[in-house]
């Protein structure tokens, strides 16, 4: 992905571009839009110094993930260059303010980066330092699990300021509540964490566990909150898929070899278990799994465990996907879709997982260019970004809407 920056400010930023007016997303709502994101310094002056101490560089910041809790909408902008001044942020959906600035989370000191590599015992008094976060979860216990990469300045000089960690905040007063740092024999050499899944229920909150898609290292860590430890899993479905990393988004062409990047979870089954479905960003094929699997250690890295992983099917051409996610409302899985500029949907219910039973809920060349991240909150309402509009109204009329009776 590093390689593909002067491309990224275009494929991103078009999404953020204000020309909403004209947009052809008839069933989803304006929520925000900006030109350049700006954040909320003190005071001007303190903004002014940001800027001609190259501190702040507005072209630089990009933002990627999103998360909803109760009235907040986060926000990160991960460190891909110089210039970034907080990775993780919120607005506030009470306002009218469209282009609202963003408001570094926990707070601005969390957010500066180290003068140096990070080591034991040299953190801020709040915590820790962030230093590059992509996604992040807010779980149903009303925490906030943040994966930060630890990596600054990701096409630029590169600096690995800190090993990939878990940071685990208490949305309530905003306190970190724990960290934890992968381990080595977690982290393969091209090893990257873009994405962090959360599974728990809010009656056993200590019972936690975190799904990290590894794409540059084809694997996925799992990490036990109440073991306070992790593992590696290995599985040919992690890969990319050769015929499926050529990409043509806004009029640029472009190739990524990225594996497996997201993992939407239905809700709970008659044993106790979830299903995960999960693909590679370079692939249009689905795949499947029990979190029984993932979540016990010995089964999870056992080399002879390759049938309890399941291939669903293929969304057909061109249906390359980043982030998904379960709507336990409808049963419809929505993923994003790069190379045709929308949302997809699949309905768990269908008879099968091919072509046939995808529908295209929204897309627009204009204004949904390269959609990066999608949530369904708890009202049951999909957010993309500066969108968002009522689940079960988006796929009315397509062939993720099944009638029952």
């Amino acid at each position: 992905m590093a390689s593909l920056w002067p491309q990224l400010p275009l494929l991103l930023f078009v999404v953020l571009l204000p020309s909403l007016s004209y947009a052809k997303n008839t069933k989803l709502e304006e929520v925000f839009h900006w030109n350049y994101v700006d954040f909320d310094y003190p005071d001007d002056e303190t903004c002014k110094k940001a800027k001609e101490s190259k501190e702040f560089i507005p072209e630089n910041n990009l933002p990627l993930g999103l998360e909803i809790w109760k009235d907040k909408l986060f926000v990160t902008v991960p460190r891909w260059k110089s210039g970034v001044p907080a990775t993780v942020n919120y607005v506030s959906l009470k306002g009218d303010n469209k282009s609202p600035k963003l408001i570094p989370y926990p707070d601005w000191d969390s957010n500066k980066l180290p003068e140096h590599k990070l080591e034991e015992g040299n953190s801020t008094e709040n915590g820790t330092h962030i230093i590059s976060v992509f996604r992040l979860r807010a779980d149903a216990c009303d925490r906030l699990w943040v994966m930060d990469t630890g990596l600054n300045d990701v096409v630029g000089e590169s600096e690995q300021l800190a090993q990939p960690r878990i940071l685990i905040y208490d949305l309530h007063n905003d306190s970190l509540l724990h960290t934890y740092t992968l381990k080595q024999s977690n982290l393969k050499e091209d090893s990257f964490f873009a994405n962090i899944i959360v599974d728990v229920d809010a009656s056993d909150c200590s019972k936690a566990y975190a799904y990290i898609p590894d794409l540059g290292g084809y694997g996925v860590i799992v990490y036990s909150l109440e073991e306070d430890d992790s593992w590696r899993i290995k599985h040919h479905y992690f890969h990319f898929d050769p015929l499926d990393g050529n990409y043509s988004v806004g009029g640029v062409n472009f190739q990524w070899t990225d594996g497996v990047f997201s993992f939407a979870l239905s809700p709970r089954q008659d044993d106790g278990f979830k299903t995960a479905y999960f693909h590679a960003l370079s692939s249009t094929n689905e795949f499947a799994v029990s979190t029984r699997v993932l979540q016990n250690k010995t089964i999870a890295t056992d080399p002879h465990n390759f049938e309890e992983f399941k291939l669903l099917g293929t969304r057909g051409p061109k249906t390359q996907s980043s982030a998904s996610f379960f709507d336990e409302s409808t049963g419809v899985v929505f993923y994003t879709q790069v190379n045709r500029d929308g949302v997809g949907c699949w309905n768990s219910k269908s008879k099968e997982y091919s072509p046939d039973y995808q529908g295209l809920v929204t897309s627009d060349n204009e204004t949904f260019v390269f959609p990066n991240d999608l949530k369904v909150d708890r009202e049951e309402t999909v957010n993309f970004y500066i969108f968002k509009g009522a689940t079960k109204e988006i796929i009315k009329d397509t062939v993720c809407e099944i009638q029952e009776h």
